[in-house]
C-alpha cells in the first residue's frame, strides 16, 4: 500500500458535493471536525479511498466491526460517487443508512462499480461506519 495522496484545498472535492476539498471533506479527513451526518461521513470515507488514507478509514470505523488493519487496492482509481438514498443519519439521529454507487477504474483500464448500502451509528456525538451490504 502506498502513502495517502494529498489533495490541494482548492481542488474539487472527490465526493462530488460541488465544493472545494478545503471546505468539504478535508475538515473531516484531517480530523479537525467530526462529520455532522452519516452522509457527510460516507462522502469523507469515499474521499479517503480516493486518496488512499487508510488511517482515516480505520479511525471512522466503529470499534465493534473495525478490522485491525486495512490494505487498500492501489490498482483501483476511484472516479465518481453517486449517493442514491439516505435514511435517517441526521445530526440528531442515532443511526443512519446511505446507499451509494462508487465507480472505479483499474490499472489495466477496466471499469467497475461498487453498489453498497452502508450502516452508520452515532456515539457520543460522533458518526462511525458500522458495516455494509454489497448489492449487485
Amino acid at each position: 500500500m502506498t502513502a495517502a495522496r494529498p489533495l490541494a484545498d482548492d481542488a474539487r472535492c472527490p465526493c462530488l458535493s460541488g465544493d472545494l476539498y478545503g471546505v468539504c471533506c478535508r475538515r473531516f479527513v484531517s480530523r479537525a471536525k467530526d462529520a455532522p451526518t452519516a452522509e457527510a461521513l460516507m462522502r469523507s470515507r469515499y474521499t479517503a479511498f480516493v486518496t488512499g488514507d487508510a488511517d482515516y478509514l480505520l479511525a471512522s470505523w466503529h470499534p465493534s466491526t473495525r478490522p485491525e488493519r486495512l490494505d487498500l487496492d492501489d490498482d483501483l482509481v476511484w472516479r465518481r460517487l453517486d449517493i442514491l438514498a439516505t435514511e435517517h443519519g441526521g445530526p440528531f439521529d442515532a443511526s443512519g443508512v446511505v446507499e451509494f454507487v462508487a465507480h472505479y477504474r483499474d490499472t489495466a483500464g477496466g471499469r467497475g462499480q461498487l453498489h453498497e448500502v452502508s450502516r452508520f451509528v452515532r456515539r457520543d456525538g460522533r458518526w462511525f461506519y458500522l458495516d455494509a451490504s454489497v448489492l449487485r
